[in-house]
């Protein structure tokens, strides 16, 4: 069964990776950078202490860090514990796909940033829906495009990418719950 399952995970895998094209390989590495988005975080942080104040935004940059090196550690563990190897480096596979990527590293399972987009896309999201009623949706948007891009550079498997999809919404939505808890036991004190 999950020898079945990694086998349609490769292909499938093949078969996205090889839609890439050489003119559009400079976008997807600029889209897989991770300074790239650096704008973007800059501005959810300005809609934020707009729409929180100063005080409030200090309390949620400090849960951001923790989420992000939260949802980062428990990538490397996962990585660690299942050691399954990148497409890059995988036999077989390596000499059937493109790789453009800047390097490739040893394990893949699961993928970083994608869980570490779709954390961030998750909370800012949904503390921002109030106000910005589709914001959420274009910031999954944006999730689900830099994983994508672990595949179109040849780093990750689709089954990489879900999971860390899956595990990114888990721990944005839990950040934001533990925002709430922590915003309402001291609503006195972050106004």
């Amino acid at each position: 069964m999950i020898d079945t399952l990694l086998e349609y995970d490769t292909a499938l895998f093949l078969f996205l990776n090889n839609l890439g094209a050489e003119p559009w390989d400079n976008l997807w590495l600029v889209i897989t950078n991770k300074l790239t988005f650096i704008p973007l975080y800059a501005f959810l942080l300005f809609l934020l202490y707009k729409k929180y104040g100063l005080k409030t935004l200090l309390l949620l940059v400090v849960l951001i860090a923790l989420m992000i090196t939260f949802t980062d550690q428990i990538t490397n563990v996962f990585k660690r514990g299942f050691e399954r190897a990148r497409p890059c480096r995988a036999e077989g596979v390596m000499d059937q796909m493109r790789f453009i990527a800047v390097r490739c590293g040893k394990y893949g399972f699961f993928s970083g940033h994608s869980s570490n987009s779709m954390a961030t896309a998750v909370f800012a999201g949904l503390l921002l829906r109030p106000y910005y009623r589709n914001l959420i949706f274009m910031l999954l948007l944006w999730s689900a495009i830099v994983a994508y891009s672990r595949i179109y550079v040849g780093v990750h498997y689709p089954l990489d990418i879900i999971c860390g999809l899956a595990f990114g919404a888990l721990s944005g939505f839990m950040f934001y719950k533990l925002f709430f808890y922590i915003k309402n036991k001291y609503s006195g004190t972050l106004g």
